[in-house]
């Protein structure tokens, strides 16, 4: 008789549901066939399995037992299918009929039978309830994040004697309640503000009008200047996610491992920045077993890259795809995964190598053509994809001794919000990439065509501008969609030459650089 438990493992950030199978194939040898496409850790569960068993006093059939995950053609990962292995082996005629019809199983076990959390459980709650589950039974410290799911019972398992007691109906466990709007009301605390940075007021509008069109930038500046605490304040006037993106987030990082214990859902908008001896891989995402890279787990956030010049070449070039894609597949041996990764990208790095090349008063002791050098570590194609570029100074005595108030961070996110709010209404039955638009940037060449329409005056500065600049098809773009989005914080529909003017503004720095 073949004995079938449910439950679920990732595929990316994807959750799909695995029909665990077992059969008694003979009395001979005492033995846990797992066959399915198990990794290492699922092939070394029966060692587990049978210290938990015997520690919970949990009956399982003696001799040759055969266990199939199902579908056996995709690859199964991880420690979670402890649990519904041993359901699946449990010897009924001294348990009794336990039912576990339209239940879910998902876990790690100890050789105490405690059970231990895994990860990925929010996508796997997720694949469970479409799928018309009404109950799924996961470790208790990842109750709260699968809860998010809705419309399918959580229950949490401490361990194994709670579960079987439960499953004979002698003590029942309650099922995880978590309110959603309680979480959407949990707005995280804003540690860093913008009325911290003194000064560098052009470059704040620039991150203002970043922030509200999800426009990448790169600042170039002296050491000392403030780029990384402007950088790191960023995510405070960012609009605040909806539920779905902080769903998605929070699907990325738990299928990543470190999904905070008591943060079952990500309400503020990721901010990672990794080192610049980063790998393509750590960046990117990859390994023998695929897991998000950095790029996607600032997924709905900023990813910051500081010193951008000393990243190596070849693992920036990365970037490329995955900025106008906004997603990344990585393929292997045993199959391919695909990670979201729509993340503003803000780049920051110093004009020469010494850093003081325009200092005001600093010496720079580089030559040009070490200048251009380090210039250059930078590709062409990359920096076209950068919408907006800003200089910023190094500040006089006067600026960081004044003791005037700077502007804080949540006023400048409610004018972030007003102009969200003005695109959105236009933006409400559009797609881009099968998936709803949200920000001016995601616009593709239908949506440039039919919102960005430039007044008279604006095409005629547009044409000087592509003459006189060189700008290739892609930068002819990026200033239209910057230029929208700075004409939403006037509420207005037309680009004019104002708005035209400065979003070529935010756009020529490399002019500047990489000419010299």
């Amino acid at each position: 008789m073949v004995s079938i438990v449910c439950s679920a493992a990732v595929n990316g950030i994807d959750g799909f549901l695995v029909s665990v199978e077992s059969v008694h194939a003979s009395n001979i040898k005492e033995k846990l066939e797992i066959i399915g496409l198990p990794d290492t850790a699922i092939r070394e569960a029966e060692g587990r399995i049978r210290g938990a068993a015997a520690s919970c006093g949990v009956p399982l059939i003696h001799g040759m037992v055969t266990v199939n995950l199902a579908p056996a053609c995709q690859k199964k990962e991880g420690t979670g299918f402890d649990l519904p292995i041993l359901l699946s082996v449990l010897d009924t005629s001294k348990t009794g009929n336990i039912f576990l019809g339209g239940k879910c199983f998902v876990g790690e076990l100890s050789l105490t039978g405690e059970i231990r959390p895994t990860h990925g459980v929010l996508s796997m709650a997720l694949a469970a309830k479409e799928a018309g589950f009404k109950e799924i039974y996961v470790p208790a410290a990842n109750a709260a994040e699968a809860s998010i799911a809705r419309g399918i019972d959580v229950f949490p398992i401490n361990n194994l004697k709670e579960l079987m007691q439960h499953l004979k109906g002698v003590k029942t466990i309650e099922p995880k309640k978590l309110s959603i709007r309680e979480l959407q009301e949990i707005a995280a605390l804003d540690t860093l503000d913008f009325c911290d940075v003194k000064g560098q007021d052009d470059a704040k509008f620039a991150l203002e009008i970043a922030a509200a069109g999800f426009h990448n930038v790169l600042m170039i500046g002296p050491p000392g200047s403030g780029k990384s605490m402007l950088a790191k304040r960023l995510p405070s006037i960012m609009p605040r996610m909806t539920l779905n993106d902080a769903i998605e987030s929070t699907r990325v990082h738990s299928v990543a491992g470190i999904l905070p214990a008591n943060t079952p859902l990500i309400t503020s908008r990721p901010f990672r920045a990794p080192h610049h001896t980063v790998s393509a891989a750590g960046l990117a995402g990859g390994g023998k077993n695929p897991m998000p890279g950095e790029i996607s787990l600032a997924h709905n956030g900023v990813l910051f890259l500081d010193e951008f010049p000393e990243f190596d070449k070849s693992t920036t070039e990365i970037l490329r795809q995955p900025l106008e894609d906004g997603k990344v597949t990585i393929t292997r041996v045993s199959g391919r995964v695909t990670y979201p990764c729509s993340f503003m990208l803000v780049a920051a790095m110093n004009p020469c190598k010494c850093g003081y090349y325009g200092h005001l008063t600093k010496p720079c002791i580089c030559s040009p053509a070490s200048r251009l050098s380090y210039m250059n570590k930078i590709s062409g194609p990359l920096l076209d994809r950068i919408d907006i570029q800003i200089e910023v100074q190094s500040l006089e005595f006067s600026t960081l001794s004044s003791n005037r108030a700077a502007e804080k961070s949540a006023d400048i996110r409610k004018r972030v919000s007003e102009a969200r709010a003005f695109a959105a209404k236009r933006f409400e039955f559009e797609t881009a990439g099968g998936k709803p638009l949200v920000f001016n940037s995601q616009m593709q060449s239908e949506h440039i065509k039919r919102f960005c329409n430039p007044t008279t005056k604006g095409i005629e500065l547009l044409k000087r501008a592509y003459d006189t600049l060189g700008l290739s098809a892609r930068g002819y773009d990026k200033i239209l969609k910057l230029a929208r989005t700075i004409a939403d914080f006037d509420k207005s529909e037309l680009l004019t030459e104002d708005h035209i003017s400065l979003a070529i503004q935010l756009r020529t720095l490399d002019r500047s650089y990489w000419s010299k």
